[in-house]
């Protein structure tokens, strides 16, 4: 009886442990069963030659400087492009003052992704060239305009690449595009004659029910060995966006370029957006505390900011990082 009763519970255990194995293996192949998987999120390969091409383009124009003919054909060139990629493009227009007295004709420049769609974030950068190069090392140059290869143009370019992405694989969410103009036309003694451009969009929406998530403000994000901090600002209205930024870097491959440090406080378009507008709004900024120009990159408002300062693989981080971010975003 005894004997029997262990070959009984043998046997039992023997099926037990069979169906164990078995209900253990279905379990592994139902995990790798790509039917049951989460779908994969496929992110465009941002092009580094493409964004460096859109940023040469911008300063072969020459100095955009508000009130010349470059600015005037450079207007209408990033117009073209926008309305080539995005579901609608237009200006939208406006005349301001600017610190010295002069009234300037600003032209800001807006594309739509997914226009309908209720989730939406934007993307940002000024376009326009500072009319001094009044931070150059040889005095005699302080009258000469800036090219503004990657004070300005160098975060257009980016924008430019990732809209063109997107117009061949469009995201779930709405994205939006915007130009700022008038950014770099102020006086360092008066931080509210600077973003002109952005003050008026932040007080005068191009859409009155206009809504996004948050935006993405890219200010020289092409020079070479760019690193990316969090800026001050950025994190007093908008510290989850620079985290998710920062770690979407990290999963595209380039967290040593986004270092999770804060540094100061930087008056940029981000800011009136933050206050005027509401929407959170993160800088991403090329500051170096080593530079001898401030804690702006080497060749801020210089005439050296040219085509020689811009870095592909500067561009390639930014831009793929931002393309990461779009594209897991829901």
């Amino acid at each position: 009886m005894k004997n029997s009763t262990k070959i009984f519970l043998l046997s039992l255990f023997a099926v037990m442990f069979f169906v164990s194995c078995s209900d253990n293996s279905r379990k592994k192949t139902s995990r790798n069963n790509p039917k049951e998987n989460k779908t994969h999120i496929m992110i465009p390969d941002f092009n580094a030659d493409s964004a460096y091409v859109f940023v040469k383009k911008q300063v072969d124009f020459g100095p955009r400087v508000p009130g010349s003919s470059a600015h005037e054909a450079c207007a209408g060139y990033l117009l073209d492009k926008l309305k080539e990629f995005a579901d609608t493009a237009f200006f939208q227009s406006f005349k301001t003052r600017a610190f010295d007295g002069t009234t300037l004709n600003g032209k800001n420049i807006i594309g739509s992704f997914n226009p309908k769609a209720r989730s939406r974030i934007f993307l940002c950068s000024h376009w326009d060239s500072r009319p001094w190069a009044d931070k150059d090392p040889d005095p005699s140059k302080h009258n000469i305009p800036v090219d503004a290869a990657n004070d300005g143009a160098s975060g257009v370019g980016v924008i430019l690449e990732i809209a063109r992405q997107m117009s061949i694989s469009k995201p779930e969410i709405g994205v939006d595009a915007i130009f700022f103009d008038l950014e770099d036309y102020g006086s360092y003694s008066d931080n509210d004659s600077w973003a002109l451009g952005a003050r008026y969009w932040s007080k005068n929406l191009h859409d009155p029910d206009y809504n996004a998530k948050y935006g993405i403000l890219l200010d020289m994000v092409g020079a070479k060995g760019a690193k990316f901090y969090m800026e001050g600002y950025s994190m007093m209205y908008a510290a989850d966006v620079v985290k998710k930024v920062w770690t979407a870097a990290g999963r595209a491959g380039y967290g040593q370029d986004f270092i999770f440090e804060k540094v100061g406080y930087i008056d940029d378009d981000h800011l009136p957006v933050n206050e005027n507008a509401g929407i959170p709004t993160i800088d991403i900024i090329h500051l170096d505390n080593e530079s001898s120009n401030g804690s702006f990159f080497e060749y801020w408002h210089t005439t050296k900011d040219n085509m020689d300062a811009i870095s592909k693989e500067t561009l390639k981080a930014v831009g793929q990082t931002l393309l990461t971010v779009i594209y897991e975003e829901k």
